[in-house]
């Protein structure tokens, strides 16, 4: 698939890439050579195969979603320098 020029500058345009006349040209090809093997793709036959998400089958880890308050809130505020029922006391910074 060959591209134009114009395509060129517009693609160095929008990924913010000054192009010089011989940059341009070279880039033309490169871009030209990289859509013929994508169309190549378009060749392979994929009927019988199924979309997959990895290579390997595998099933991530899981936990019960379980709501709870960590039971660690003492421990938690036991080093702040202010707290009261397990809550953080910071100073008032808004007037």
């Amino acid at each position: 698939m060959e591209i134009e020029e114009a395509t060129v500058r517009r693609i160095a345009h929008l990924a913010r890439i000054m192009v010089t006349d011989a940059e341009a040209t070279a880039l033309k090809k490169e871009l030209s050579g990289i859509l013929d093997w994508v169309q190549l793709l378009n060749e392979v036959d994929t009927a019988g195969v199924e979309p997959m998400t990895r290579v390997t089958p595998m099933m991530l880890k899981r936990r019960a979603d379980d709501v709870s308050d960590g039971g660690s809130a003492e421990a938690i505020v036991r080093n702040a320098p202010a707290s009261a029922d397990h809550f953080f006391l910071v100073p008032k910074v808004v007037e």
